[in-house]
């Protein structure tokens, strides 16, 4: 099992592609803080993203080949250049719906797109990267190619685009993902921790069979490591002990289940490793300070709760 793959799929990342738009010069967006994470990339000319509306100093430049991931929480601003004018994305939208049918050399082509994540996993992983993250793709890089296609679909709709569409975001995501936790010193510890193949073994049989009774000896026995050893290097690498992660992972799993309600409590118990209902709500209850139960009242209320909409410029 690929970690990183199994995050995001219990993340259920969602792409949704925002536009292929061309803006003739002077133009603007800006974009809500409630989008969780949002893609931008320069097909062709140049544009800027930047936070603050009132000093746009801090400005980084969108140029092609590179693609610019922006973690949600604030509203942020992209245009012809730092300070412009940034219109809403309807207002923004009827401004510039007839731009693509000019020949102006000095128009920008570019994308947006957005992800959604569900749950903490997901919000997790959204944590672990920086607000602002660029990728730079080299003459030669298959990013560059992945950009181009992206392009190419948007400005040609087959059937079966939006598959064509999401699967193209998932590589750009795991791209990114990929390449910022091999530098960050930010990057999850379990990240860091899955390049030691001994370590890898072990986190790997936990996702991969949360439920099982797994006992220290089991784990270290994985590894190849002594229990004491095993014990010590586990610890150092992720910073809690064995059962701690474990319970923790456990936890994670519950609260995706308890969410999408595809299971009962006793099937819920079964799935992460515990005897009975009535142990697994001692658990929880231990680990959030509430039954299982009302957790999943108290956050299917704030599910239903109105949330504001993004901005789709398509």
């Amino acid at each position: 099992m690929d970690l990183l793959r199994d995050h995001l799929a219990r993340a259920r990342a969602g792409g949704a592609v925002f536009a292929r738009t061309v803006a003739e010069p002077p133009w603007g967006l800006r974009l809500a803080g409630t989008i969780q994470l949002s893609l931008h990339t320069v097909v062709r000319g140049r544009g800027w993203l930047w936070f603050d509306a009132d000093d746009p100093g801090r400005a980084v430049e969108l140029v092609p080949g590179e693609v610019t991931l922006v973690r949600g929480g604030i509203d942020h601003y992209i245009g012809h250049e730092p300070g412009t004018d940034c219109l809403e994305p309807d207002e923004f939208r009827a401004r510039h719906a007839t731009d693509g049918e000019s020949d102006n050399p000095g128009a920008t082509v570019f994308l947006c797109g957005a992800y959604r994540f569900s749950g903490d996993i997901g919000n997790g992983l959204l944590n672990a990267l920086p607000q602002v993250l660029t990728l730079q793709a080299a003459v030669g890089d298959p990013l560059r190619d992945v950009i181009s296609l992206l392009s190419h679909e948007l400005a040609h709709p087959e059937p079966g685009q939006p598959t064509v569409l999401d699967r193209l975001l998932d590589v750009l995501l795991v791209l990114a993902i990929r390449s910022d936790f091999r530098r960050s010193p930010n990057a999850p510890r379990w990240y860091r921790a899955s390049a030691d193949p001994r370590l890898s073994a072990v986190l790997q049989a936990m996702h991969e069979d949360a439920g099982r009774p797994w006992s220290v000896p089991e784990l270290a026995a994985v590894s190849g490591l002594s229990r004491a050893a095993f014990a010590r290097t586990f610890h150092e690498a992720l910073g809690q002990t064995p059962m701690q992660y474990l319970t923790d992972w456990r936890m994670a799993l519950a609260r995706e289940q308890l969410r999408t309600g595809e299971l009962g409590m006793a099937g819920i118990a079964r799935s992460v490793g515990y005897s009975s209902p009535y142990a697994f709500a001692a658990a929880f209850r231990r680990h959030h300070g509430e039954p299982p139960g009302a957790w999943r009242e108290r956050e299917s209320m704030r599910d239903r709760e109105p949330q504001p909409g993004g901005p789709h410029l398509h």
